[in-house]
């Protein structure tokens, strides 16, 4: 007898059977729902912008005028005032959307190339639209049912309603940079205390609403939860932080409190604005430094590739001669690293999948650094690869402030498997304790250092390749500039991965973006490069605070979590690591709210405010600081000491093309002249205000010294003779 339930003959037997059915036909509903938003969201993105803004305004009013009729009640309330909000916002951010549009080609790289910050600022705004354009069908297509669950989509709506507000003001500013900028400028060019008066009023946004329930919504579904666990994770780091900061320990109640950021997003979106704006650089040096912790980094080694060396060397401070490009029989000395500090050893790892010829020789044996129980010494095999005709020099990001080559190393040894070639990573020295030029010492050094000694580190040397990310990318331009400076080889090619090279305080579309970007937001961005700069003094009060050990499960997790992150990344990023290129030629809130009543609050409880250069492109490298080297020689040497660097006076940059590229631009109508020189909220139309953060005054530092216009710092602003000497290179940015 077959069983209503199943297959089975006997009532036990349905009984597993009609769970299974029931989720089954979860999993269906739950399918259903996935693909309807998924076509939903391709139908909005297809849109044209006046094709959307005018669907989610029809639905906004239709489903205002339904939850006008249901009565006084609070709910009803405020769902009609939320799709009022959305109205008023969508029919105001479209025209200043279509204004951008209108401008954007004159930005682009090329024809083939349609991608610029004004572009990325619409294709958010669109993100936000396309999504309460889907939320705003399912409410009118649910609104009767009785599982339609009322406090989860209000809190949703008026989440999104927030960060369209935001976004409106965002459209806003950009508005007032075009309007400043000449034709084609990204950057904000003028007076640097209109720029810092523009910055620390845009820093005054509100900037909760993207981290909470709609942090990520402008990147695909699959990077989303992520975010999410990153942004737990920062959190509950920030609150054992804060109470190690404080003398307190970790409590029951800390713990309740940690708990309540992964089941409430408006709470986890102000302690996240509150971290981002009010904690200096120590704190994200800790933060980041989490996967340095030994524990962390075996169980990262044990689940990545296996390769036969993996070695820390420390090379001695000493000077040695290298060849002349332009005369191989002249050499230049390269001295040791100098600034700051003085004379000190330079840690590098180097990783080959293969043990080859050279890396088990006694002169490099002499320089192993011992890593404590970890690191393994390495046995004598009879057979050994020959040296490879490449080698790869690493340079590592983290905002010139956290991470070593550890935090990096599993990737890099799936580079070295797949490249075929040993892989030299440089650990060079971290500010605020070490700041400019330090760290661009150090990599020059040890990549000279491995140009000369390329046979001990298994490679014949034909080919030399720069690979870094962020920071890591800028010390790779630099590194070569200063190579070329010194008329020594440069490297053959540059892999740079999302790579700063504009640490000037200035405003652009990009750094509009940055308001709501998860991972670097812009007053953290501004926190490393006053470190990197030497305006980030290093506090000697408490120097248990400067080094965080474990502190729980939350961080063991986001460790593991950024250990994925890093593997992950790899799969796409040596991809673009091309080493049969050719050579190279010279001239080619402070504390947390209470617990809510309702997590939608925070949305609502938001308070409401009132609303003659030089340019480097003119000079030379001897205008760089240049100064004679050694008597034997007679080749120059470049000075690049904060004392040479640090007194000059501030000037303006020009950041635009030529004046011939000038007039090949054209200018939109709408910009007129006597726009220009506007104060920052000229732009703001009457009775529109965004929300402003409830932080407190912003911890952000607006560095103006002009020792962050040295091109060895900022290699964008370097004149086109400087430039002309990199090596091919090539960029890795993200696309959304």
């Amino acid at each position: 007898m077959e069983s209503v339930w199943g297959t089975g003959p006997s009532r036990a037997a349905g009984a597993p059977a009609s769970k299974r059915a029931k989720d089954e036909s979860k999993s269906r509903s739950r399918r259903r729902w996935r693909k309807g938003k998924t076509k939903a969201s391709r139908l909005t993105h297809s849109m044209d912008l006046h094709t959307m803004t005018q669907s989610l305004v029809t639905l906004a009013e239709d489903n205002m005028a339904f939850f006008s009729s249901q009565g006084p009640g609070e709910t009803a309330r405020r769902l009609s005032g939320v799709f009022a909000g959305i109205r008023e916002q969508a029919l105001g951010l479209e025209p200043a959307l279509g204004r951008l549009l209108s401008v954007a080609h004159l930005f682009d790289l090329d024809a083939e190339t349609p991608a610029n910050g004004y572009r990325s600022l619409v294709h958010t705004a669109r993100c936000c639209l396309a999504h309460l354009l889907h939320k705003s069908r399912y409410v009118a297509s649910n609104r009767r049912s009785i599982f339609f669950r009322t406090s989860h989509n209000l809190a949703e709506l008026e989440a999104y309603l927030a960060a369209l507000t935001q976004l409106r003001a965002l459209a806003y500013y950009a508005q007032h940079l075009l309007a400043t900028n000449q034709p084609g400028g990204l950057f904000f060019e003028g007076d640097e205390g209109l720029t810092a008066d523009f910055l620390r009023e845009y820093v005054t946004l509100h900037k909760g609403c993207f981290y909470g329930r709609c942090l990520g919504f402008q990147f695909t579904p699959a990077i989303r939860p992520f975010l999410q666990t990153i942004s737990i994770g920062l959190v509950s780091f920030g609150e054992h932080y804060k109470r190690k900061e404080t003398g307190l320990g970790v409590t029951a109640s800390s713990l309740f409190t940690s708990g309540r950021f992964a089941i409430d997003p408006e709470l986890r979106g102000a302690e996240f604005e509150r971290i981002i704006q009010n904690l200096d650089v120590h704190f994200w040096k800790a933060f980041w430094n989490i996967t340095e912790i030994e524990v962390l980094s075996s169980l990262a080694n044990m689940t990545s590739t296996t390769v036969r060396v993996s070695r820390l060397l420390s090379l001695p401070p000493e000077a040695f001669e290298m060849p002349l490009t332009a005369d191989p029989k002249l050499t230049v000395t390269i001295s040791p690293p100098l600034a700051h500090t003085g004379p000190g050893p330079v840690l590098v790892r180097l990783i080959s999948y293969d043990l080859r010829e050279g890396q088990d020789s006694e002169e490099l044996n002499s320089l192993v650094k011992s890593e404590g129980p970890r690191s393994l010494e390495l046995r004598p095999r009879p057979q050994q690869a020959p040296r490879s005709q490449s080698l790869v020099v690493h340079i590592h990001g983290g905002g010139f402030v956290a991470q070593t080559s550890k935090s990096h190393e599993p990737y890099l040894k799936s580079w070295a498997q797949e490249l075929g070639t040993p892989i030299l990573s440089i650990d060079y020295s971290l500010a605020p304790e070490a700041p400019f030029p330090r760290a661009l010492e150090e990599c020059f050094y040890a990549y000279c250092w491995a140009v000369k000694h390329c046979a001990l580190l298994g490679s014949t040397g034909e080919r030399i390749c720069l690979a870094g990310d962020s920071a890591g990318g800028n010390l790779c331009f630099t590194m070569s500039l200063r190579a070329a400076a010194f008329g020594v080889r440069v490297p053959d090619g540059i892999m740079a991965a999302y790579p700063a090279t504009m640490l000037q305080s200035t405003a652009s579309p990009s750094r509009l973006l940055s308001l709501m970007d998860p991972l670097l937001p812009l007053s953290v961005l501004t926190k490393c490069v006053s470190a990197y700069a030497g305006g980030e003094i290093e506090d000697h009060s408490d120097p248990n605070q400067k080094a965080l050990g474990m502190m729980g499960l939350v961080q063991r997790d986001t460790a593991l979590l950024f250990r994925d992150l890093r593997l992950g990344a790899s799969s796409w990023l040596h991809s673009f690591l091309d080493l049969s290129g050719h050579k190279s030629h010279t001239n080619s809130v402070p504390m947390a709210e209470p617990m809510r009543r309702s997590v939608s609050e925070a949305a609502l409880a938001q308070p409401e405010g009132p609303l003659g250069t030089d340019s480097f492109k003119s000079l030379t490298l001897h205008d760089l600081s240049l100064k004679g080297n050694s008597d034997t020689s007679g080749s120059p040497e470049l000075s690049l000491s904060a004392e040479t660097l640090g007194p000059s006076m501030p000037s303006n940059v020009n950041f635009l093309p030529g004046p011939d590229a000038r007039k090949d631009a054209k200018a939109p109508g709408e910009l007129r002249a006597k726009d220009r020189g506007q104060g920052v909220l000229a732009n703001f139309p009457e009775g529109f205000h965004p929300r402003r953060a409830s932080q407190g005054p912003t911890r952000m530092p607006i560095y103006s010294s002009p020792i962050v216009k040295n091109p060895f710092m900022s290699p964008l602003l370097a004149p086109d003779s400087m430039l002309q000497s990199l090596p091919p290179v090539h960029i890795v940015v993200s696309a959304t």
